[in-house]
């Protein structure tokens, strides 16, 4: 494997365990120091992780850069989510987040149109590019398109973003010109 390769590999398993951590410690609420090493431990294992002899190293660690970096903080012997920790937390989990696809489409499209004002521009790029990586298509600057059912998204973005009414969600059955639509998703045109 090259350079690269091992530097991607090294720097997804930190972001699979900084999620672990933080997702054990947001399950629990409040969690002791003392069993969040085995709580890692097991969640690892689900995910198909290799037990290491130095795994418990590896957790600590983790565990400390979380601290340091204002995700997660002490109290007495117990680790407590801060809000920034929410936050992190929702983004690494909105960033393997994937919309699933049901087996027969509805033939209803969802339409997601947003008015960012000028000021907060770099929002509606974030905006923009994580619509793109969900698998929403682009009709317009501001307006996506995707045909399957995600209204709890659209819910979670507004929230982690905060731009409430700024983004309206609609269900639309008919749209005009849908055919090269419909070949990006895979919809079968007659259908």
């Amino acid at each position: 494997m090259g350079k690269l390769e091992v530097e991607h590999t090294r720097r997804q398993r930190r972001t699979d365990l900084q999620k672990v951590v933080l997702g054990t410690v947001a399950a629990a609420g409040v969690l002791s120091i003392a069993l969040v090493a085995p709580n890692v431990l097991g969640a690892l294992s689900k995910l198909g992780m290799i037990p290491t002899k130095r795994q418990p190293d590896s957790i600590r660690a983790a565990r400390n850069r979380l601290v340091h970096h204002g995700f997660l903080q002490y109290e007495g012997k117990m680790l407590r989510l801060t809000a920034e920790g929410e936050k992190k937390l929702r983004s690494l989990e909105l960033h393997n987040y994937q919309i699933p696809k049901q087996k027969r489409w509805d033939k209803k499209w969802r339409v997601l149109i947003f008015d960012i004002p000028e000021k907060r521009k770099s929002l509606r790029e974030k905006i923009r590019r994580t619509l793109a990586v969900i698998g929403f298509v682009r009709l317009q600057d501001s307006v996506w398109i995707y045909p399957y059912p995600c209204e709890d998204l659209i819910t979670l973005l507004k929230a982690d973003f905060k731009i409430g009414k700024d983004v309206l969600y609609m269900i639309v059955d008919t749209l005009e010109y849908d055919a090269p639509i419909r070949e990006r998703f895979d919809l079968s045109v007659l259908s």
